[in-house]
């Protein structure tokens, strides 16, 4: 059953059908960005270089994005093999996603507010009449008291959006949609962050791992030279206990070392989603890695736009701004069309003949007169969620550009560490050469050649660890840049091509889209 012709048949009606253009509460903008919003005061430039591994001079570009496989640029096919399969694979991709579904599927819900509610109801009914007794007539006395009735019927109620509380409410459920879509943009680059850094520090701990077995080989050869000479009885038994103890603590240093290789390795398959047991990783070291040499600088107005802990705070934002609406439109009155058009007859088949058919329409108006001030209140809240979201969206992009700032001030300053530690390493292993041929001819005692091992010891171990802090500096610049998600064709914000037909005020969303989301 169509209401219009009735509608149309009410003067003031059409009236609340125009109301229904009102919408309430504050239409949301992304708050501009602050022309103080910058990374570094100046040009960053081009950091320094080492001759070795990892150390390559790396150059910053605002000409260049960032891609949406951004680890691909380490260009290793063993770990983008890996990575495809661990996102594949992710148990925390997946309870995103499931987030994201469910996030559409509560604004698709809302969005039936819009429209009407039909309900059908057919039903028979059997029934029996009193007659005879207390003097009753013979004709009476005669009928039937049994009879049955047969009703088919629609019900349908619309509450009319006067005030526009109800696309308000489905504003902050599509609100909700955003900040799951870049819930789940923020699971993929943590997930893919945490890998490259695990994989990376895998492979330094192996660096360290050689680094201290190359240590061990050094020591037990002088051992063993200085047990021949006190055999022959060159130098005291002292001197070899004490070459035995440096030995010993240096192999002491291996075990915690192989140790967080062994967490890490695991780390590296827990992320993926597989077990220990599993044989799903190869081992990586520094060299199986690349230093990116271009890395590309997104403008700070693009940043806002890129990083998915903004823009879920941003949708938090809009969220709140739209329950402003919701709560504004409750204080106000209401206005509900309710309408029953059906038919009635004692005979199944005569249901749909002439003169069976009743309709019903009513509307009504309600407006609360006292609640204890509990709208007022809750209007009251929304406005504090809202200031609340508003400093939480600040505090989230102000760290947004410190740790781009931090991640830029890091690869140039451990580039200039790396070749630090590189010219360190090499004038300690020169130094022990030189050491060990003095004390081969007596001109130096031992302890001056311990202190030789240990200070070539600490320089390798340094080296490799500033090898890695390249690699890792790397990732963080990636990260801090907002990992990409905008050049992925499987990008979570568009991997529902379902679109929202449910609220028209909401234009589909537009991961390449940068400029403030006006909602009228």
């Amino acid at each position: 059953m169509s209401l219009a012709p009735a509608l149309r048949g009410r003067s003031g009606l059409p009236l609340l059908f125009l109301l229904s253009a009102c919408m309430v509460g504050p239409d949301f903008k992304r708050p501009e960005l602050s022309p103080e919003a910058r990374y570094v005061r100046n040009d960053p430039g081009a950091t320094v270089s080492a001759d070795i591994q990892g150390g390559a001079s790396q150059n910053f570009s605002t000409q260049r994005d960032l891609p949406g496989e951004w680890w691909e640029l380490f260009e290793s096919e063993a770990l983008n093999t890996y990575v495809s399969l661990a996102v594949a694979n992710s148990p925390t991709i997946v309870q995103a996603e499931a987030n994201l579904r469910q996030a559409q599927e509560n604004a698709y819900a809302a969005g039936a507010a819009l429209y009407p509610t039909v309900t059908g109801n057919a039903s028979r009914s059997r029934q029996k009449f009193p007659i005879g007794g207390g003097g009753a007539s013979e004709i009476v006395a005669n009928l039937n008291p049994f009879f049955t009735t047969y009703s088919l019927s629609l019900a349908i109620s619309y509450t009319l959006d006067v005030w526009g509380g109800t696309r308000r409410n489905i504003e902050a459920q599509v609100a909700n949609i955003q900040y799951t879509q870049f819930q789940v943009e923020a699971a993929h680059l943590m997930l893919t962050s945490n890998l490259l850094n695990a994989v990376i520090l895998e492979a330094s701990l192996r660096g360290q791992i050689r680094a201290t077995e190359e240590i061990i080989k050094i020591q037990q050869k002088q051992l063993s030279i200085l047990q021949a000479q006190f055999r022959l009885g060159g130098v005291d038994e002292s001197q070899v206990l004490q070459q035995l103890a440096t030995l010993e603590q240096t192999k002491a240093t291996l075990p915690p070392l192989q140790q967080q290789l062994v967490v890490q390795k695991n780390q590296i398959k827990t992320l993926g989603g597989f077990y220990p047991t599993q044989n799903i990783v190869k081992e990586f070291d520094l060299s199986d890695l690349k230093l990116p040499r271009k890395l590309p600088l997104s403008l700070p107005s693009e940043l806002v736009a890129q990083r998915p802990d903004v823009r879920s705070a941003e949708a938090q934002l809009w969220q709140a701004s739209a329950n402003i609406g919701v709560a504004l439109a409750a204080q106000l009155p209401s206005f509900q069309i309710t309408g029953n058009v059906g038919n009635e007859s004692d005979v199944f088949n005569r249901l749909f003949f002439s003169g069976t058919g009743a309709w019903q329409i009513n509307t009504s108006i309600a407006q609360t007169i006292f609640d204890a001030g509990a709208l007022n209140s809750q209007r009251k809240a929304a406005v504090a969620a809202f200031e609340a979201s508003a400093a939480n969206y600040r505090e989230t992009v102000v760290t947004a550009f410190g740790d781009t700032a931090n991640a830029i001030s890091a690869l140039k300053n451990d580039a200039r560490a790396l070749k630090a530690s590189l010219a360190a390493e090499r004038s300690a292993q020169k130094s022990l050469r030189l050491t060990q041929q003095q004390y081969n001819v007596g001109a130096i005692d031992l302890t001056t050649l311990l202190l030789a091992v240990q200070t070539y010891q600490q320089a390798k171990i340094n080296l490799v660890q500033a090898q890695a802090a390249r690699f890792t500096d790397t990732v963080a610049l990636f990260i801090a840049l907002g990992g990409g998600w905008w050049n992925r064709p499987n990008a979570a914000p568009i991997r529902d091509g379902r679109p929202l037909t449910i609220i028209s005020a909401v234009p589909p969303f537009n991961r390449k889209q940068i400029q403030p989301v006006n909602q009228p």
